[in-house]
């Protein structure tokens, strides 16, 4: 990653977390249930745990998808395992409906897989599928991006900025859940500027299958997530500056 422009760290300091650090994403305990063999007589899924409340925002459909994105992007859900929608349905204190509904939509993404009569099993992530995510996500957002330069208006830099601070302000938590989010909306709103509602779709379902954490590896700490947000200023001052060059070499070493 490119540290450029870290005297931006005077603007996004580091946070002290309070004693229980907000977050957007409500936690979930693990409830998985393993795939027994064919032979082998179908186990009693565990009890539910106690309830979780849902913050009173958006669908329930919506609040069940974020949390689960969360839970995914955390390693709570752990991959291979299989989680059924009454289960998670009775901890999240909802029908199984909405739940069912917002695995149906993760399996669309690669995120699960549909096990017939059991639910859903959580898909595996490589570190050769994220380079290939990165691969591709650099094909298609780093001309975009280069375009941008010197084309973005003052509001939309401003924007920008407020974005890039949300998202360095998350990082100063060390939260790579709440990181994540801030620096997707960072990266839609950039893409938006473009026009192209296809690239957007389409960088977007990108970001979201690279956020789920390769086995084995360790999570990056707040140092590097703060790193990570610092290069939003770099490249904003780049598009402000009108220099495409810049601003497309920022992006591929932020997406790598």
């Amino acid at each position: 990653m490119e540290h450029t422009h870290m005297d931006a760290a005077i603007r996004f300091p580091v946070r002290t977390p309070p004693a229980t650090a907000p977050s957007r994403l409500t936690p979930l305990a693990t409830a998985a249930t393993a795939v027994p063999p064919a032979a082998t007589p179908a186990a009693p899924e565990p009890a539910a745990g106690p309830v979780r409340s849902l913050p009173a925002r958006h669908s329930v459909r919506a609040q069940i998808l974020e949390a689960l994105r969360g839970a995914l992007a955390s390693g709570e859900l752990k991959p291979g395992e299989v989680y059924s929608a009454p289960v998670l349905a009775e901890r999240y204190g909802v029908s199984p409906t909405p739940v069912r509904e917002a695995m149906q939509q993760l399996a669309s993404e690669g995120a699960v897989e549909a096990v017939p009569n059991r639910g859903f099993r959580v898909a595996g992530i490589s570190a050769r599928d994220l380079a290939e995510l990165a691969e591709v996500r650099a094909a298609l957002e780093v001309p975009a991006v280069g375009r941008l330069a010197g084309a973005v208006p003052e509001d939309g830099i401003a924007e920008l900025r407020l974005l890039a601070q949300d998202a360095a302000e998350a990082a100063g938590y060390g939260c790579r859940v709440r990181y994540g989010e801030a620096d997707l909306l960072f990266h839609r709103a950039l893409l938006e500027l473009s026009g192209n509602r296809q690239l957007v779709t389409v960088a977007t379902d990108l970001f979201r299958r690279a956020q789920r954490p390769v086995p084995g590896r360790r999570p990056p700490g707040t140092a590097e997530l703060l790193a990570d947000a610092l290069e939003h200023v770099a490249l904003i001052d780049a598009l402000a500056a009108g220099d495409a060059d810049t601003a497309a070499r920022l992006t591929r070493e932020h997406i790598r």
